[in-house]
């Protein structure tokens, strides 16, 4: 009797501690929330509550019906003990897809990657072709665009790792969940209750435009290197686009990537040999670097398209959320992406000066064109190879966004589904994907301006993807847990990548219209 008597004590005083605790963290959540900061809506807070509920009861040998997927229909597999807690849902829907062996331990359906296999795949990402384009950067910046491109390296690498923060939510033992899988989910995770699918669609968007207009910067550069290549040649470089997407037709005939992955380690070390052919001739002519050239003031009109240039060759935050989750360690994922971009700011910042001292003002907007005509093609042939082989990537990624998002959204498509039944494509979705094709081919027509596209691609999606977005979402989703260091860094990095996106949106449009204006070439 006394050990109960003290039992129901216990829970009294137990309760209304947490009253207490819970009435003045309301009060001083309360005013954030207002500010539209707070860690999550009441809804999904009410769906998190309802699953640590369930791991609490679960824990105490019940039986939780609940925890099982609807479709599974039975008693879970393998009545021991799960790994952590990172089988529930934040809306309380049940554990994430994947199968439960009978020893207890979770079988994820997709086989995972090492950490260097992921370093892999963020490296080819920013230290793409595009990186031709930074010897540009420095003409138009001097000192401060090599600052420049550190700067970007330490900012996208914070906000990578800010995005994936926004995947995991603490559940009540401290332990950090994974409740969220993709970009899409933490911007309609930032804009629910009231617009649940507002931010998804803003993300997509951002995604759609970023991916064709790389397509778009493939297709330019091909054309603006052959016509470099072959001079004497009485083809114009828009012959030679049109020609090069001919070549690209066959992409609108892609089921998966299995055929072009194969040569995706050969294209990497491709031009892994270029950029060592480029920094071998600059180093042949060291004697005559114009180191006098590199000054610290800027070009106000053409500086700010450099920092669009710049922002763009660091972009790699839209597959991160996919790339951690395949990870065989997450707990590495910061590792990784601190090596990464490091070597990548070193890398970059070395072309980019030893190009510059090497051709000072005569820098092309593609430095493979400042080459004597001697090695000039070979190694710009190489190069359209590599575009070439490059440009399904980025095609059948923002074909598989609009399909997913126009006809297979689960039943709330727009428009009917482009397969049929047993799994092929219709003709009129083989019609899209060709006009896809071809739209890219109009664009490289007529804007054939590498340099200008690039920093309106970098300040319009670029910026938007890497600095603004995680940034905000980072704030709306972790309020509650950051520090007031935390807080500065994105408040400042928000601040700073706005003024630069509209800076350097506006610039390339004038850029362009001056290009247009009077007819100026690449």
């Amino acid at each position: 009797m006394a050990h109960l008597i003290r039992h129901k004590l216990t829970n009294k005083l137990t309760n209304a501690a947490h009253t207490v605790s819970n009435k003045s963290q309301a009060k001083v959540s309360g005013v954030f929330a207002r500010l539209g900061f707070q860690a999550a809506t009441d809804d999904e807070g009410l769906g998190f509550a309802e699953c640590d509920d369930l791991d609490y009861d679960y824990r105490q040998g019940m039986q939780m019906d609940v925890l099982q997927g609807e479709e599974e229909g039975g008693p879970m597999e393998g009545g021991g003990d799960l790994e952590g807690d990172s089988h529930y849902q934040r809306d309380g829907t049940g554990r994430r897809p994947s199968s439960l062996k009978p020893s207890g331990s979770l079988e994820e359906d997709k086989p995972k990657i090492t950490t260097w296999e992921a370093g892999w795949n963020v490296t080819n990402a920013i230290q793409g072709m595009f990186v031709l384009g930074l010897p540009y950067a420095i003409l138009h910046g001097g000192y401060l665009g090599l600052f420049l491109i550190i700067f970007a390296a330490v900012v996208c690498c914070y906000t990578g790792k800010i995005l994936i923060a926004c995947l995991y939510e603490d559940n009540e033992d401290g332990i950090k969940v994974r409740v969220r899988d993709s970009y899409v989910d933490i911007a309609n995770a930032c804009c629910a209750p009231r617009f649940p699918a507002l931010g998804g669609h803003v993300v997509n968007v951002a995604q759609i435009i970023e991916l064709v207009m790389t397509c778009i910067l493939y297709v330019v550069v091909s054309g603006n290197l052959m016509y470099n290549s072959f001079p004497g040649f009485p083809v114009s470089q828009k012959a030679w686009s049109v020609v090069a997407t001919v070549a690209l037709l066959p992409c609108a005939f892609l089921k998966n990537l299995k055929a072009v992955s194969k040569f995706s380690l050969l294209c990497t070390l491709a031009h892994f040999v270029i950029n060592v052919l480029v920094l071998a001739y600059c180093l042949s002519r060291a004697r005559d670097w114009a180191w006098e050239k590199v000054k610290f003031y800027i070009d106000v009109k053409k500086f700010p398209i450099s920092i669009g240039i710049i922002v763009f060759s660091y972009t790699s935050q839209i597959f991160l959320p996919s790339l951690e989750g395949n990870m065989q360690k997450p707990s590495e994922f910061h590792c990784m992406m601190e090596w990464t971009h490091i070597a990548a700011c070193v890398l970059k910042g070395l072309f980019a000066l030893v190009a510059y001292l090497t051709w000072a003002d005569a820098t092309q907007e593609v430095i493979t064109d400042n080459l004597p005509s001697t090695i000039r093609a070979v190694v710009n042939i190489f190069l359209v190879a590599k575009a070439l082989l490059s440009y399904p990537l980025p095609f059948f990624a923002a074909v598989e966004v609009l399909e997913k998002s126009l006809f297979q959204d689960g039943g709330r498509a727009i428009f009917p589904d482009c397969y049929g039944p047993s799994g092929q494509l219709k003709s009129w979705g083989l019609g899209l994907r060709i006009a896809l094709v071809v739209f890219t081919l109009l664009m490289a027509v007529f804007v054939p301006h590498f340099a200008l596209l690039m920093g309106l691609t970098g300040s319009l999606t670029g910026a938007g993807l890497c600095f603004l977005l995680p940034s905000l979402f980072h704030l709306k989703l972790q309020w509650r847990n950051l520090m007031w260091h935390h807080v500065f860094f994105d408040v400042a990095i928000f601040v700073i990548g706005g003024i630069c996106a509209i800076s350097g949106f506006i610039h390339s449009i004038e850029g362009l219209i001056e290009a247009f204006k009077y007819n100026i070439h690449d």
